[in-house]
Order: structure tokens, then C-alpha cells, then sequence
């Protein structure tokens, strides 16, 4: 996938350098607005995808439900053009890599030391932050639907914004949830939920079912489950149950994995009920039996 040319400008905006490809025919490139020389990031659907209405449509429910968010973990989304060649919007700067680099498997061992000890040392403040950004959309009535490193930001301090709001549902209420339609499954195989996996109505637990998943990757490098084909991975989120993260880290605490595997229950009333249930759960325990809860966890995990 070719990249733009540094300099072009698009609608008022700069651009500066390609951060990443992302998927569905789209890049997402730092940008500079002329009129005001601010920083932003833009997301963009190349020719090729521009003519796909599905690939359209992911791009506008995206910055749909990015525009609609304000919060200090979530990304927000301030601009979006669907009149041009290359469809866009406009969201905020931050500076950082995802989740996923951090667990990607690299062939520098120092690299690899570096990335473990940042996660260890940042992993309640991830942690507290993931939950409290879900918290704050399922509050405003939206489900995530694809919760995973990949969708999480994080930058050195370890500060984070959750991203990619493509599949994001709004919660069916009143009547709607009567006239709602099975539909696919849409997700990410190795961190949908159960239900999820069945094209069931979208359900903030879903979103607590993946954030288990996620949590269980960071704290062991790998996922829940691992499967042969993708059917196989999305059988197994159904039916196949998952091992403690101690058996591949045994430095997790007790209670902390207690925790995420409750989060991962396969039927949602056996998960905690809400992301708060989650942080106030997470405000008793230490997440590895080698660090002890800080002194001031309460106020941290407020």
C-alpha cells in the first residue's frame, strides 16, 4: 500500500509522515492544519477502498462515535470529510504506539526486556485507564465490540487512548431490542466474546469478556485461546474453558487471575456486571505477587 506523498495537502490539513497502515484499505498519517499549525492525526480510506460501501461505512460509524466522545481516554475525532476522492477524518495527536507492540516478538532481547518491564511497571495504571475509558462509553450508551491491544494506545508515561470505533454499536433499548436482527460475528477472533462470536445483541459485558482477554495478553504474552483455523478460535471462546494466566506467568497474583477469568465467564451474567464492578474489584488486589498494591491505590483506582 503506497503511501502519500509527505507535504500534500488535503482539505486544509498537511500531511507530515504515514504512522501506520491500518486495515480495510485505510492509513493513518500525522497531519498539520494550515490555518493553525496544530498537530492531528488523519485516517483515510485509500482509492481502492473508498469505492467499497462497507470499507465507507466502517470509516463513518468510526468517526461518528469518535465525535461524540470526550474523554481523557478515548480518542476524539473533530473532523470528518466524506465529499473527497480519499474519505477521512480528523482526531486528535497522540503521540504513542499501540498495546500490541509491546507484545509483539522481536528479535533484540533487550527490546524484548525493555517492553516486559514497561508493561509490569505500567500495567494498573493500563489497566485502570481501559476500564475507566469502556466505563465512560457504555456510560454514553455505546459498546466497543473490538477491545484489544491492537485498539489501545499507550504512550511512555503510560497514558492511553483507546481507539477504532468501526464496529462500535450503540446498546439496543426500548423497542429496538425486540425488532434486533442476529448478525454476524464481527471482532477479532482471539478476543471476542461468546456471545459475540454467535452475532448476538451487542452488551457492554462483551466489551468485559475481551478486556479479560486483553488483560490475560498483557500479563502472559499471549492470549486466552489459540486456534487452528478462525472457526476453531471462535469455538473455543464459546465452549472451551480458559487456563489461569498464572499457568504461563506465575508471577500473576492469585486474585488477579481470579479476576480476569470471572471476566472471561461464557455466559455474561457470570462477569462482572459493569467496568466499575471491574476497578472496584481491581482496588483489593495486586496484579503481581511480586509488587505490592500502592499505598494509595484507592485514590489511583478511583
Amino acid at each position: 500500500m503506497a503511501a502519500l506523498a509527505g507535504g500534500e495537502i488535503i482539505d486544509g490539513y498537511r500531511l507530515r509522515g504515514l504512522l501506520h497502515n491500518a486495515p480495510a484499505g485505510s492509513q493513518v498519517y500525522e497531519v498539520v492544519e494550515t490555518r493553525s499549525n496544530r498537530h492531528f492525526a488523519m485516517k483515510l480510506l485509500l482509492p481502492e477502498a473508498a469505492a467499497r460501501p462497507e470499507e465507507r461505512q466502517m470509516l463513518f460509524n468510526e468517526a461518528e462515535v469518535g465525535a461524540r466522545l470526550r474523554h481523557e481516554n478515548v480518542i476524539h475525532i473533530v473532523k470528518v470529510c466524506k465529499e473527497i476522492a480519499h474519505p477521512f477524518f480528523v482526531m486528535e495527536y497522540f503521540p504513542s504506539g499501540s498495546l500490541r507492540s509491546k507484545l509483539m516478538h522481536k528479535k533484540d532481547p533487550a527490546v524484548v526486556a525493555a517492553d516486559l518491564a514497561f508493561i509490569k511497571e505500567f500495567a494498573r495504571k493500563i489497566f485502570k485507564q481501559t476500564a475507566v475509558g469502556l466505563a465512560y462509553m457504555h456510560g454514553n450508551g455505546w459498546v466497543h465490540r473490538d477491545v484489544k491491544p491492537d485498539n489501545i494506545l499507550v504512550n511512555a508515561s503510560g497514558q492511553l487512548r483507546i481507539i477504532d470505533f468501526a464496529i462500535s454499536r450503540k446498546v439496543p433499548t426500548g423497542f429496538a431490542k425486540w425488532f434486533y436482527r442476529k448478525s454476524k460475528a464481527q471482532g477479532t477472533p482471539s478476543y471476542m466474546s461468546p456471545e459475540q462470536a454467535r452475532g448476538k445483541m451487542p452488551d457492554p459485558r462483551s466489551d468485559i469478556y475481551s478486556l479479560g482477554a486483553t488483560y490475560f495478553e498483557l500479563l502472559t504474552g499471549r492470549p486466552p485461546f489459540r486456534g487452528t483455523t478462525q472457526q476453531d478460535l471462535l469455538n473455543k471462546q464459546v465452549s472451551a474453558k480458559p487456563e489461569s494466566p498464572q499457568s504461563y506467568n506465575p508471577d500473576v497474583s492469585k486474585d488477579m487471575a481470579a479476576l480476569i477469568l470471572k471476566m472471561l465467564a461464557k455466559k455474561p451474567e457470570d462477569r462482572p456486571q459493569t467496568c466499575h464492578d471491574v476497578m472496584i474489584a481491581m482496588r483489593k488486589i495486586k496484579i503481581y505477587n511480586s509488587q505490592p498494591i500502592p499505598a494509595d491505590d484507592d485514590q489511583q483506582m478511583g
